[in-house]
């Protein structure tokens, strides 16, 4: 059954407010334009981001900018180890004046939620994130709450202190759609940063440029963007590659697989397109399977890499012919 042509004005629109969120978040991040592009790209799949930088590189300023660009309510969770899962979901307290139990809400009731250094969390604490990232809802006491609609978290850990951290299992990072790295700004941004930052910080005067209701219906709209046949196909076959690479303990999963099909949907709609290229995928692999494959003991101990796994893949795996009239499938007639 052929789909209906996608309204263009909608993709359009998609465009067009991805661009005014990124000269948003942009009159405070300085030159960070990919990396802006890729939290927009989960925030219209729905994905969660995991930043993975050192402390000081702007991963608290890029939430909260986010967020304010947004309009989004934003809360933000240190994660220490004395945390517990209660601190993040919140807790039943006990009333006086009602004789009754009441349910404090915990800071994952927010729409733009910052889990700064969430490997210094125990697993427990950790694990208490699951339900909340995977299934948007929370479970306290036996009730099961729904979380507010948008719902993005964007967890970050320093790579380099190992000292009171405890590494993310792989469910949990099975759960971050994207993992990015922010890397140091160059030495005109330095100078941007200072002159922007040199009275006062510029996110003070940050007003939301979209509703929570427009950008949910921004993200159904990604949905709709058209992935033709064989670039579906390309999709699979690359994933089916990562359980097959030799030097790979454990290959992307099927949410592994939605995530880079939706990530291109939404990256297509982001560059004003109404279906997904080689190109997109291409572009998105490292950021959506790399964190979840694990390489063989054997493979970490020569120096081998998941990077070196990923470029090994790309290569071998055949591209579709970029014929605009079959990649743009149903869209095109």
């Amino acid at each position: 059954m052929r789909r209906p042509p996608i309204n263009k004005a909608t993709i359009d629109e998609v465009a067009n407010v991805a661009r005014r969120i990124s000269d948003s978040i942009g009159r405070v991040i300085v030159g960070k334009g990919q990396v802006i592009e890729l939290v927009l790209v989960a925030l219209l799949c729905e994905g969660h981001v995991l930043i993975e930088d050192v402390p000081g590189i702007g991963k608290t300023m890029l939430a909260r900018s986010v967020a304010r660009s947004l309009g989004c309510s934003f809360r933000r969770i240190q994660c220490t180890p004395d945390l517990l899962p209660s601190d993040i979901t919140g807790t039943y307290i006990f009333n006086q004046k009602s004789g009754d139990f009441e349910f404090r809400p915990g800071p994952i009731f927010a729409q733009v939620v910052l889990a700064d250094e969430i490997n210094r969390a125990t697993p427990r604490t950790q694990s208490g994130l699951l339900e909340a990232m995977d299934e948007r809802q929370v479970t306290a006491e036996g009730e099961t709450m729904a979380l507010p609609a948008p719902f993005l978290i964007l967890a970050t850990q320093n790579p380099i202190e190992l000292e009171g951290t405890f590494p993310l299992p792989e469910a949990q990072l099975d759960r971050f759609l994207l993992r990015l790295q922010m890397g140091y700004p160059t030495s005109n941004d330095d100078e941007t940063i200072l002159e922007r930052f040199a009275e006062r910080s510029p996110i003070e005067e940050l007003t939301a440029v979209v509703s929570a209701e427009e950008l949910l219906e921004l993200q159904q709209a990604c949905r709709q963007v058209t992935v033709a046949p064989d670039i579906r196909r390309y999709i699979i076959n690359l994933v089916h590659a990562t359980r097959e690479h030799p030097q790979l303990e454990l290959g992307a999963s099927p949410r592994a697989m939605l995530s880079l099909f939706h990530a291109a949907q939404s990256l297509a709609a982001v560059r004003e397109r109404e279906y997904v290229i080689p190109d997109d995928v291409k572009y998105l692999m490292p950021y959506v399977l790399e964190h979840r494959l694990i390489p063989l003991a054997e493979s970490r101990l020569r120096g081998h890499t998941t990077t070196e796994a990923l470029i090994e893949i790309l290569d071998s795996v055949s591209v579709p012919v970029e014929d605009e009239a079959s990649i743009r499938g149903d869209a095109g007639g």
